[in-house]
């Protein structure tokens, strides 16, 4: 009753360097552009702008780079399900500070 050492391993195509090349020149860019919208006053924009190219920047390393992308379901859903506590955490958190009374 030996197992296929083929049945325990991961079923996903090899991605080659080119595309780990072009994930980091991605990654480069957006920093990039992270840091010039710095400089320009968006007012109400800039967080959500930042947090939205953190959020795509973020997508990509743990897809590609930590491999996420080729992992089961079940693994899926428990990286969703941190990140999910994660965000409702920091809503949380917000909205305390938001309530506070004011002391002077």
């Amino acid at each position: 009753m030996e197992k296929n050492h083929n049945e325990n391993q991961h079923n996903h195509e090899s991605t080659g360097y080119g595309i780990y090349i072009f994930i980091w020149l991605g990654l480069i860019s957006l920093t990039v552009v992270t840091v010039s919208l710095a400089g320009l006053n968006l007012t109400g924009l800039t967080v959500i702008t930042a947090l939205t190219i953190a959020t795509i920047k973020s997508a990509l390393v743990m897809n590609y780079f930590m491999h996420i992308k080729y992992e089961t379901m079940i693994f899926k859903v428990f990286v969703a399900v941190c990140i999910i506590i994660f965000i409702v955490m920091i809503v949380l958190t917000f909205f305390d500070l938001t309530y506070r009374p004011i002391q002077q």
